[in-house]
C-alpha cells in the first residue's frame, strides 16, 4: 500500500520512475546517519532524455517540467535509499540546480521552481529548502537541467 507522500503524488497525476542507475564511476546517494546525500539526477522522462538550452531551444515552462523530472528522480533516490518507504523522508534540507543555458538567460530561478514547487506539493512544509540555481554551459548528454540534494530521513 503505497505511503502518504506516493499517495500525494498520485492525486497530482505523478509517479515515481526506478530509481536512475549511475552513469560513471559514482553511487546514486550515500547515506550518513540521518542525512542523505542524491546525487545529480539528470532531466528524463517516460519518452527519454529531455534535452536542450534554456533561452536558445527551450522556454522557462519547458525547463520547469524538466526540474520537476529530476525532483521525480531525485525522490526515487530517495526511496531507494529507505528500503523503498518514502515516507521516512523527513525534510528537503538544500537543492542544487544547474540549468543549461546561453549565457544571457538569467531566469534559472524559476527554472529550478519545476522541483521546488514539487517538492512543496508532495511535502508541504518538509519540502521548502535551501537552495542554488546555476547557469551551465552544457550538461552530461545535452540535458536542460540537473539538480543534486540533501535529505533528511528516518
Amino acid at each position: 500500500m503505497p505511503g502518504t507522500f506516493e499517495t500525494r503524488l498520485a492525486d497530482l497525476g505523478e509517479t515515481l520512475p526506478d530509481a536512475p542507475a549511475p552513469a560513471a564511476n559514482y553511487v546514486p546517494y550515500v547515506l550518513l546517519g540521518d542525512v542523505l546525500y542524491v546525487s545529480g539526477q539528470i532531466s528524463q522522462d517516460r519518452d527519454g532524455f529531455i534535452t536542450g538550452r534554456l533561452g536558445d531551444d527551450l522556454g522557462v515552462e519547458q525547463g520547469a517540467r524538466a526540474a520537476r523530472a529530476c525532483a521525480l528522480s531525485l525522490l526515487a533516490q530517495v526511496r531507494a535509499a529507505c528500503d523503498g518507504d518514502l515516507d521516512r523522508l523527513v525534510r528537503v534540507v538544500k537543492l542544487t540546480g544547474f540549468v543549461n543555458s546561453t549565457p544571457d538567460f538569467t531566469d534559472q530561478p524559476k527554472v529550478i521552481n519545476g522541483a521546488s514547487d514539487l517538492f512543496a506539493e508532495v511535502l508541504g512544509d518538509a519540502g521548502r529548502h535551501a537552495r542554488a540555481a546555476v547557469s551551465a554551459a552544457s550538461l552530461p548528454l545535452g540535458v536542460a537541467v540537473e539538480i543534486e540534494g540533501i535529505f533528511q530521513v528516518r
